[in-house]
């Protein structure tokens, strides 16, 4: 049975993708150091839905076996950046696949605490890169991000666009992992497959993210903050699509030992559309805080998804209003909104 190391595993897009291949029959070793970013019981609540019930007393670098999925899911709260235990952890557990998840979220946060980036985002990751060298792992895939592109104005992005001018310290060390990631591949012939992904969202997400801020927002009467005054674009991609993605790239070999692709929906939506879809599905109107650009933020996303179509049979299927819809059912049942 093929086992897979998923880092973030306690995250929005890390739970979804374990919860899929546990579904798929796969043995999964969840990562996650369970940092207060946001609200910890949301990520424990991802845990109790795979079968670990954990709470504020969860020890460090302690394997928990899952009480479903006949035991074929473990979790293990530890920092990617632990040079101990991070790689006692690859030497006594045998791992044949590895998907990074984890990393330190959020383009804005990265203003206000660029240090925890650096931390998480590439030490972190270097350590995981000699981890999987030294144990002779052949496969890693791995979240890079939209936000590389930064300025970019060439649209829809792809991977063969210039992403040497990122605009936040998120994308920098997005875009670090890259780098690393091939030099890895290149001297040890490891096959790395960094998927860049476009806005996320879906029931589970994160507290910060835009579907999440607005819904939570428009329920208790409070404005939503729109900015650059809602002259703005986003690749929204729901998550069930990013974790078929996902998926196929770790079933599936690319053609290159080192390989890049955009992970979106390929059809960009206006802002001001998706809170109106919200709306729509709440059936209450948004009280709208028009507001300047941010600072790292860009005004638009679109990707180029043909490589990810052409080598591994990707395609989204999943439109903002049935999107929307899953997550306000979700939402609305997770906090018993009435």
């Amino acid at each position: 049975m093929t086992k897979i190391l998923v880092t973030g595993a306690a995250g929005f897009i890390g739970f979804h993708l374990c919860r899929q291949l546990l579904a798929l029959g796969y043995e999964v070793l969840g990562l996650d150091n369970i940092n207060d970013y946001y609200d910890v019981n949301l990520k424990y609540g991802r845990l109790a839905e795979l079968g670990i019930i954990a709470d504020d007393h969860l020890p460090h670098n302690q394997i928990v076996t899952g009480e479903k999925y006949d035991d074929r899911f473990q979790f293990i709260k530890l920092n990617l950046e632990d040079r101990e235990k991070l790689p006692e952890l690859f030497n006594s557990y045998k791992i044949d696949k590895v998907c990074n998840l984890a990393a330190q979220a959020g383009v804005r946060y990265s203003l206000e605490n660029p240090m925890a980036y650096i931390e998480s985002n590439i030490t972190g990751f270097a350590n995981l890169l000699e981890c999987i060298r030294h144990t002779g792992i052949k496969k890693l895939v791995y979240a890079s991000s939209s936000s590389v592109y930064g300025l970019n104005d060439k649209v829809p992005f792809s991977t063969e666009d210039m992403v040497d001018h990122p605009i936040s310290l998120y994308a920098a060390t997005k875009k670090s992992n890259e780098l690393m990631a091939h030099t890895y591949s290149h001297l040890y012939g490891i096959q790395t497959i960094g998927l860049r992904f476009f806005t996320v969202y879906g029931p589970w997400g994160r507290p910060d993210m835009a579907v999440f801020l607005f819904t939570d927002a428009i329920l208790n009467d409070r404005p939503i903050k729109v900015f650059n005054n809602g002259n703005l674009s986003r690749d929204f991609t729901y998550i069930d699509d990013i974790v078929n993605g996902v998926v196929a790239t770790l079933e599936k070999d690319a053609p290159q030992t080192y390989s890049l692709f955009n992970i979106g929906n390929g059809n960009p939506v206006k802002l001001l559309d998706f809170i109106e879809a919200i709306e729509t599905c709440l059936g209450k109107e948004a009280i709208k805080e028009m507001l300047p650009m941010q600072p790292g933020d860009v005004a638009r996303t679109w990707a180029d998804t043909k490589g990810l179509e052409d080598v591994f049979g990707y395609k989204s299927s999943i439109g903002i209003e049935e999107g929307t819809a899953r997550f306000n059912n979700w939402y609305t049942g997770y906090y018993q909104v009435d």
